[in-house]
């Protein structure tokens, strides 16, 4: 422990001796406030933009940082705003309009097309904007942004509308302040960043200068002024769903109908309740089931929209995987000698959830999540009566989540999370807190992070973990490095509301990359990235691993995108989690892995990707080969077909393959793996889809020799082996989806769904024989629809307000301020 508690104070001098000044200049724009606003129909004419303040001066980021956005592509952004929000309307020129990129693709997702986007940040506290962005087919996408790191999950309700015209393209956009978050006061300061894709040449050029040699992104916003005494309405929407599922599986057809609800209502300017009721995820991507031989359990995405949107509190310090919530039963089943388990359920229902997070005008950002889970049971059969009894494995169940995250400086935070879970009975019941420390230096040259964490779990008795881990990053220029350590104790454990794996070690690391700063010869940059680790188990000390990391990445003026890389534990790996058992280790030889990545230019109609990776360990016959390659065509603007295959070659593997009364088994193994995904999209237009997703998981295991582990790490042949852990896995899944966002918010979903998933007791099952066991195994077939709808509290309420008779020179898309005030969407286009 002597070591960590060292590194801390390191990190706390090295802090206290960089206070340097470096004051980064802001670009400011000051704007005022219209009576009449703009119809969004991506034509900037109306009276509303006449005066309108305008930012221009764009400046290239990328590839060449700092060179002055040439005439040709000249970009004006007029800015505006009233009691319902801010406009902004980008005339963007370009030299040939013809030619312009404009690809079409889903809601969220950018194709090859030019794109504006806009960052807006109500706090002006340099760490997190909100940004919304449209390209130039009229597709939208908004993303949370926070120290540069972008979290798409985040979907907003606003309006747009783009353009091609003679000179170039214009982008007409409307932000309801119901999706910002800023201070309550009488004059606003915001930050504001805006930048331009020119799809063309790759080129990227930004409103407020972005300089690439030190700091993040978000440090190099402006600010935009002069929005004062607005009158901001109730921000309550809500989300009504109606859906239906026509399911069939092992013979059995069954349709049922739900309806339910999603809730969110500002609680004041910074803090926004999110409710949901009666959920409803069947329409929710599907997993990519593997077969996992690990020690470890397999993380997957999490697919629900509620738990991906507006989140970023909540997974500060990694403590919270809401895969739990709803997820897996915790419980186990006791059987008689008579008793068989007939069903096990794979999930738990969640009755209700809801999440409450902002941040003060202090920069104190407060997070507050809770979910409830229903009873679950297990169905067991007497083979002997035939009578069917219910077993809970899940009792009702509580999950909590408290954040509390102070930002201040530029750049720098402290946070404080604890998580709870509490289940009704005797079942275990676990807690979790962690305190972190991110600061930046004055000068945004260093970075130094901490954090401690502690996790209690009951059963009988309380069981305490703790992690510690401290880090200091020089993140300007060419030169840059890191350093750090991360202990975890044999008892850590959050895995009731978060996820953690290994255990138990204490772990040195340092980083070294350099990077071109600008395009030098053919190449337009460059990263170049030196890594060092040392493992060792804690209790009781044992080396486990030496890793030596290079790896490479280059792009050149052509955007072909290629790289590779180097890896070796010279030292070999005493792996304590393999064994499964505590205080055993297992001993790996040495290996070195090579590989080589390549990735060309997406803008084209075809493009590849692919990736060549292999593994030799010193011992005879044994390696790894991964294959990756994934084609892709561009039909046109509005179809592209993909297609993915991933190969993975494990020859005489070793690893854990049961547990014997004396012994622990091991076995040699030879593994194939084949995943192949199709993935295709036809967008009718900016709002509505038909999208195809396949994939076939296939994995086969074979054992040649079979072995117990020794105390000292090695294996002793094992003459009693047999075959009978032989397996054939496969996953399939396909789904068909028709997606129709038919109004801002809203959308209707209908998905065809069909799976199957099969086991085989055997391996080396040539292809036919394979897919037509696959085939014989029971079948999903789903189709189910889903329609929701977005209700705004405010245009509910003009519904129901007594008719206003319009001047007689207007007509319902050319109402008066104090009509379209009432009804806010009266003056959008669709």
């Amino acid at each position: 422990m002597r070591l960590p508690i060292a590194f801390l104070l390191l990190l706390n001098s090295c802090f206290l001796f960089a206070q340097e000044q470096d004051t980064i200049p802001r670009k400011k724009i000051t704007i005022s406030r219209v009576e009449e606003a703009p119809k969004i129909d991506g034509i900037l004419d109306d009276a509303a933009w006449k005066n309108a303040a305008i930012a221009t001066n764009f400046v290239e980021r990328m590839p060449v940082n700092g060179r002055q956005i040439p005439d040709s592509l000249s970009t004006e952004v007029k800015i505006i705003y009233d009691d319902l929000g801010i406009y902004f309307g980008a005339t963007l020129k370009d030299p040939e309009p013809s030619k312009i990129m404009t690809e079409l693709s889903e809601r969220d997702n950018i194709g090859a097309s030019d794109f504006f986007f806009i960052l807006l940040n109500g706090y002006n506290d340099r760490q997190q904007s909100m940004q919304f962005i449209v390209t130039s087919a009229g597709v939208q996408y908004d993303a949370k942004m926070t120290n540069g790191n972008e979290d798409s999950s985040w979907n907003a309700v606003w309006y747009s509308e783009a353009g091609i015209t003679e000179e170039g393209w214009i982008a007409e956009i409307f932000i309801p302040y119901s999706e910002l978050r800023f201070p309550e006061k009488n004059l606003q300061e915001w930050g504001l960043q805006m930048e331009r894709e020119f799809r063309r040449t790759g080129t990227r050029y930004s409103w407020s200068h972005v300089n690439n040699k030190k700091g993040s992104f978000s440090l190099y916003d402006g600010e935009i002024h002069g929005i004062k005494n607005i009158e901001t309405q109730v921000r309550l929407s809500f989300q009504p769903y109606i859906s239906s599922y026509l399911t069939n599986y092992a013979g059995d057809t069954e349709m049922n109908f739900n309806g339910g609800l999603d809730l969110k209502y500002g609680i004041n300017d910074a803090f926004t309740l999110d409710m949901i009721l009666i959920p409803d995820f069947g329409q929710t991507k599907f997993d990519e089931e593997v077969l996992n031989l690990s020690a470890f359990e397999v993380q997957y995405e999490e697919n629900r929209a509620f738990f991906t949107e507006g989140t970023e509190l909540f997974t500060k310090g990694n403590l919270f995987y809401s895969r739990r919530v709803g997820g897996a039963p915790s419980g186990r089943v006791t059987l008689s000698e008579d008793e068989i388990l007939e069903e096990y359920p794979s999930t738990v229902d969640l009755i209700n959830a809801v999440k409450i997070s902002g941040r003060t005008a202090d920069g104190l950002g407060i997070g507050f999540f809770n979910a409830i889970t229903e009873r679950t049971y297990a169905k067991i059969r007497n083979t002997e009566t035939d009578d069917q009894r219910n077993q809970l494995v899940e009792p009702l169940t509580n999950y909590n989540i408290v954040v509390l995250d102070q930002r201040f400086g530029d750049n720098s935070s402290i946070s404080f999370i604890n998580t709870n879970t509490t289940r009704e009975g005797h079942f275990r019941d676990a807690n979790a807190a962690g305190v972190y420390m991110d600061l930046t230096n004055k000068a945004n040259t260093f970075n130094y992070s901490a954090g401690a964490e502690g996790s209690w779990v009951v059963r009988e008795d309380t069981e305490f973990g703790a992690e510690l881990t401290a880090r200091i990053t020089k993140n300007n220029g060419k030169n840059r490095f890191q350093t750090g350590v991360e202990l975890r104790t044999k008892d850590y454990n959050i895995n009731d509301l978060g996820y953690s794996s290994s255990t138990n070690y204490v772990s040195y690391f340092a980083g070294y990359n350099r990077r071109l700063l600008q395009p030098k010869g053919i190449l337009n940059n460059m990263f170049l990235n030196l890594n060092l680790q040392h493992m060792r188990r804690l209790e009781t000390d044992l080396f486990s691993r030496f890793v030596l990391n290079f790896n490479s990445s280059f792009t050149t003026k052509d955007f072909l995108n290629f790289g590779g890389g180097f890896e070796t534990t010279p030292f070999g790996t005493q792996d304590i989690y393999e064994p499964r058992v505590e205080g055993r280790h297992f001993d790996i030889p040495s290996y070195y892995d090579v590989w080589v990545w390549l990735n060309t230019d997406f803008r084209k109609k075809f493009a590849i990707e692919g990736v060549i990776d292999w593994y030799k360990y010193d011992e005879k016959g044994r390696g790894d080969l991964i294959i990756d390659f994934g084609p892709r065509y561009r039909f046109s603007d509005k179809f592209t077909v993909n297609w993915f295959t991933n190969i993975r070659l494990n020859d005489q593997e070793e690893g854990f393959v049961d547990l014997l009364q004396d012994d622990i088994l091991f076995g040699q193994r030879d593994r194939n793996t084949l995943t192949n995904s199709l993935g295709s999209t036809y967008i009718f237009n900016n709002r509505t889809s038909l999208n195809l997703a396949f994939r076939h998981y296939y994995s086969e295991v074979f054992y040649t020799e079979y072995y117990t582990l020794q105390p000292n790490g090695e294996l002793d042949f094992y003459a009693n082996g047999n075959e009978d852990y032989d397996t054939t896995y496969n996953s399939w899944n396909l789904d068909l989806r028709f997606s129709w966002w038919f109004a801002p918010g809203s959308q209707l979903t209908l998905l065809y769904r069909n799976a199957i998933t099969g086991f085989q007791d055997q391996s080396h099952v040539n292809f036919g024989d394979n897919f037509q066991y696959l085939f014989e195994q029971q079948q999903l077939n789903s189709l189910s629809l889903r329609l929701s709808y977005y209700l705004d509290y405010n245009r509910v309420k003009s519904w129901l307000a007594p008719k206003q008779k319009a001047p007689a020179n207007a007509d319902a898309l050319g109402a008066s301020y104090r009509e379209r005030k009432n009804n806010p969407l009266l003056k959008l286009s669709f």
